[in-house]
């Protein structure tokens, strides 16, 4: 009895450590942009933020220094599909560097949807 709760137990901790991994491996960051007129909240995969050299807003500023433009999606909180609330992908913006005064991490209490 107590094996097969023991191999249930660590059959569960798998499923979960799985599940966290792939979530992890498809995080998307969250970054808010302070223009002059307005703010906008961008979100970056791990994938785009490796090739600008980091993980970080002050990566993600110094690639649209350096580069004077982004293409990045803009998230907006939208309901899923069971009518939960949630950080999507709206729509592929693009940023100018001489527009842009900041760019800083963004956090929110919704789950964060990949975009495409």
């Amino acid at each position: 009895m107590l094996s097969k709760f023991i191999c249930a137990c660590g059959a569960a901790a798998l499923a979960i450590f799985a599940t966290a991994s792939a979530a992890q491996e498809n995080k998307t960051s969250l970054f808010k942009v302070v223009t002059v007129k307005d703010e906008i909240v961008i979100g970056l995969s791990a994938d785009e933020l490796t090739a600008m050299g980091g993980n970080d807003a002050s990566a993600v500023a110094h690639a649209l220094a350096q580069k004077g433009d982004l293409t990045a999606w803009q998230y907006n909180v939208h309901r899923g599909p069971s009518g939960e609330l949630q950080m999507a992908a709206s729509a592929k913006v693009g940023l100018l560097a001489h527009a842009s005064l900041r760019i800083e991490p963004y956090s929110t209490p919704y789950p964060v949807t990949p975009h495409p």
